[in-house]
């Protein structure tokens, strides 16, 4: 670790918990973050101001006037601009020494196959279903820990599966992949500035956590925000035996029965 790098990052290595083992493992990391919207916008900022060395971010879309009472890795001046460029320049602003790789696309399964490889940790910060469905499917797959957030109205919530442990449920385990849900975007329903910023920090904090071994993350467990009387709820989520998903893993079975999928 260079002198700058010791005092950049002073107040993490002042931390029993990360010290300078912990933050060189931050500073060895890549994380993969899918959006980059109000969620991926602190998610982005705070994991590239704490160090992480690879930041891999891919959003299809533009920035839009409409999206700034929100996403403030974005300015007026990048309206217009791919999300995923503004998000590059933003990081690099904070911390030129952050490689950033942005990709403008979809996620879908085929980019999804290609970037988990490298990942250490990935940040869901999507806003729908289908996707958060490929991002879920494709670190079981890979058994790369996913960090989870969704925010609409005044109501968020935030959660972390690992396939790495066997007792972890996946988001199909929640969320049965077959089940139909009807998708809720802030353009129609709205949501609370502020929420997405708590949610997201929520989100760099569990990956942080899982990069440096610091603490316990929120692994198999829910946390839910009423922003409205800002009370934090919290569920354990059992694994699903029978999950499509993470459920082929444990029998080894290559086919996936519509039948049995549980409510959720």
């Amino acid at each position: 670790m260079t002198d700058a790098e010791l005092l950049r990052y002073s107040r993490h290595l002042l931390l029993n918990e990360i010290g300078i083992a912990g933050q060189q493992r931050i500073l060895s990391s890549h994380a993969l973050i899918i959006g980059a919207g109000g969620l991926g916008s602190p998610v982005a900022l705070y994991l590239g101001s704490a160090g992480v060395a690879h930041i891999t971010i891919v959003d299809d879309d533009t920035v839009d006037l409409t999206n700034l009472q929100r996403q403030i890795m974005h300015t007026t001046a990048r309206v217009g601009q791919p999300k995923a460029l503004s998000a590059q320049s933003a990081i690099e602003a904070l911390n030129p020494d952050v490689q950033v790789t942005p990709i403008v696309a979809r996620a879908d399964a085929v980019l999804l196959e290609t970037l988990l490889v490298q990942a250490d940790v990935v940040l869901d910060c999507s806003d729908n279903f289908a996707t958060r469905q490929l991002v879920n499917a494709a670190c079981v797959k890979h058994r790369k820990p996913l960090v989870s957030g969704a925010a609409i109205r005044f109501d968020g919530q935030v959660c972390v599966f690992d396939p790495r442990e066997a007792s972890s449920p996946c988001y199909a385990c929640i969320f049965p992949p077959n089940t139909t849900y009807e998708e809720t975007r802030c353009a129609t329903m709205g949501v609370f500035a502020p929420l997405v910023g708590i949610i997201g920090s929520l989100q760099a904090a569990e990956a942080l956590k899982l990069l440096s071994g610091a603490g316990q993350p929120l692994t198999g467990r829910l946390l839910m925000l009423d922003g409205r009387s800002m009370e934090f709820t919290e569920l354990r989520l059992p694994r699903n035996p029978q999950c499509p998903v993470c459920g082929v893993r444990s029998c080894k079975l290559v086919t996936r029965t519509a039948s049995r999928h549980p409510a959720p």
